[in-house]
């Protein structure tokens, strides 16, 4: 029997879930909700679903037994709770919520309620991203020295006013960090471990009427002694590829996108250039870079798919509320940082409060 999903929220990115659906065997769309029923019965028009525009009305359809979040950032505690509380499974795009507190009430509801939570992350599911994370497991890098991660991308001055929310702190919970680099930023402690201490510097350049950031750069101190750097801006035209470079005594690694651009170690492999060659050519999509339309959904689906091995073996999904909260607490750590022009230490021990969401949109 297929296990039945519902899309929270018909946005683009819903689009993307609902063609990743349709790749897995064993799972079916069912319904889709929007507040705006133009948006959800288009949706489920284009993907043969049932439209809705009451949440609990979806919620309580017993067909579906996992809903996925595409609402704006800052609207994904609500839902995200009332899904828990329905006894639906509850799978949230990227990020989990835009505070820490946020982020605790649906971690909270959904252990209470024992139902599975994961935070879209799609590109820990890459192949390349695997190597790359076995690698370091196996020491092959040797001391782990820096670990940076490059998101220099373009959004027009259209994108940000194509809808009320974008560029507030309200409903985007931030800029160039906390809605395009959070993947990388996510990535990139994934590989190289927790972050201790932040210093960091923020901007907003080339884009008006919006309160967030279009460019961001922060230095990073790892747990492991290694530092980094993380730079993200919207506002490099025309776009370019994503990076991650992984540094060591004994290696060194950089991933555009999904292609494995260098793999380097002082202790050669008989695999390595197999690694390489194939790894070389795989990415298949601008990823983003000028159009963020111009990304793939299979990477998507390989999630999808673990989480539903979570949820019929009991066990964790790879990416928890837990891991999805690390990111959200490292890009708030990032504008506390820029904001304070101090260095600040990670964990965080409150949600920082931070002047620049109590200006009015410009």
């Amino acid at each position: 029997m297929a296990t039945g999903f519902g899309i929270i929220g018909c946005g683009m990115i819903a689009g993307f879930h609902a063609r990743a659906l349709a790749d897995i065997r064993g799972a079916k769309l069912v319904g889709c909700y929007d507040a705006v029923p133009a948006a959800a019965e288009r949706v489920a028009a284009e993907q043969g679903c049932r439209p809705y525009t009451k949440l609990k009305e979806m919620l309580d359809d017993q067909q579906i037994d996992v809903v996925t979040i595409c609402t704006p950032s800052g609207a994904h505690m609500e839902p995200g709770v009332a899904a828990a509380e329905a006894g639906k499974h509850v799978i949230v795009e990227k990020p989990l919520e835009i505070t820490l507190r946020r982020c605790d009430r649906i971690i909270a509801a959904c252990r209470k309620n024992k139902v599975v939570l994961s935070t879209i992350f799609p590109s820990r599911f890459h192949q390349s991203s695997v190597e790359l994370k076995k690698a370091i497991e196996q020491k092959r890098f040797g001391k782990l020295t820096m670990g940076d991660a490059y998101v220099k991308w373009f959004r027009t001055q259209e994108y940000y006013d194509s809808g009320a929310w974008r560029g507030t702190w309200q409903l985007d919970g931030g800029g160039a960090l906390m809605n395009q680099a959070i993947h990388s930023v996510d990535l990139l402690t994934w590989l190289m471990g927790p972050v201790v201490e932040i210093r960091a510097q923020t901007a907003t350049l080339a884009h008006r009427r919006i309160d967030v950031e279009d460019t961001a750069v922060a230095t990073l101190r790892f747990k492991s002694g290694a530092l980094g750097v993380i730079e993200a801006t919207t506002a490099a035209w025309p776009g370019y590829l994503k990076r991650i470079e992984i540094h060591g005594s004994s290696g060194s690694a950089v991933l555009e996108e999904e292609d494995l651009k260098v793999w380097d170690f002082a202790r050669k492999r008989a695999g390595d250039a197999a690694i390489l060659k194939r790894m070389a050519a795989s990415r298949s999509t601008g990823g983003g870079a000028s159009d963020p339309s111009a990304i793939g959904h299979h990477a998507h689906a390989l999630q999808f798919r673990d989480v539903l091995r979570a949820i019929r073996s009991g066990k964790k999904p790879a990416i928890d509320g837990a891991e999805g909260r690390r990111s959200v607490e490292i890009i708030l750590g990032i504008y506390k940082a820029a904001e304070s022009g101090k260095a600040i230490s990670l964990p965080l021990s409150t949600d920082p409060v931070l002047a620049a969401r109590r200006k009015k949109r410009r």
